[in-house]
């Protein structure tokens, strides 16, 4: 029978258990504990592992199986979003303000009046980004911020953590710019993490957890310069 595995800031690390451990119910709950230090998060996202949890518990990894992946090539940009895209209505931006996005993303939505993004997490993100290695999309209109979406690249591999839209559409264009910059960068794969209507609709689609680890090792450890901006 399988068992949640306990970490202590005191482990090393790079070290978690083997994904196949990974619960089925909760699906993907692998691990508790540790902390959120860019060591262990850099570790776990190397193994297809990534933190997800609300405020008041420990810290919880997961890596599920089926995992959900957007090839940047199988975006699927609709009539309506490419018109969206034409008209300029939205100024799009890579790295322009990290932490409006993350902050963005933490806010109350009507579905979801909560927010997994805790300060610790916020603090987390922040200094990934500070090393290089945390990005953003960010979405204007008049000057003002209406979307964007986060997450951690590492090599030829973008991990996409949360996004948000205050107007129609901002969410997808900011999307469609992270799949510009993955071409333009030659990064080879999207994570999604979990499956979702609106992600599906833009493309996304699930792949075996074995898959998408072999996309890791083979991806994950390529030479990574600089994000270019399209």
């Amino acid at each position: 029978m399988k068992t949640i595995t306990w970490l202590s800031p005191q482990d090393a690390p790079e070290w978690f258990p083997p994904t196949e451990q990974a619960l089925e119910e909760p699906a993907g709950l692998l691990a508790a504990g540790g902390d959120l230090s860019p060591e262990r998060l850099l570790a776990a996202y190397r193994r297809g592992i990534f933190p997800w949890y609300s405020p008041g518990q420990p810290v919880l990894w997961w890596s599920p199986d089926p995992r959900a992946v957007l090839f940047p090539e199988e975006f699927h940009c609709s009539r309506s979003l490419a018109r969206t895209l034409r008209t300029k209505r939205f100024a799009l931006s890579l790295d322009r303000d990290f932490a409006a996005v993350i902050d963005g993303c933490a806010a109350p939505r009507a579905a979801s009046p909560g927010t997994w993004i805790t300060s610790d997490m916020r603090a987390a993100y922040l200094e990934l980004h500070r090393l290089g290695v945390a990005h953003s999309i960010e979405v204007w209109r008049a000057g003002a911020l209406v979307g964007g979406l986060y997450g951690v690249r590492l090599g030829g591999v973008f991990f996409g953590e949360s996004m948000f839209s205050r107007e129609r559409d901002a969410s997808k264009a900011a999307l469609a710019h992270l799949v510009t910059v993955c071409r333009r960068n030659s990064l080879v794969v999207i994570d999604c993490q979990l499956p979702s209507q609106h992600l599906a609709s833009l493309g996304s689609r699930t792949i075996p957890r074995t898959q998408f680890q072999a996309l890791l090792r083979e991806h994950v450890a390529t030479a990574a310069p600089a994000l270019v901006a399209p």
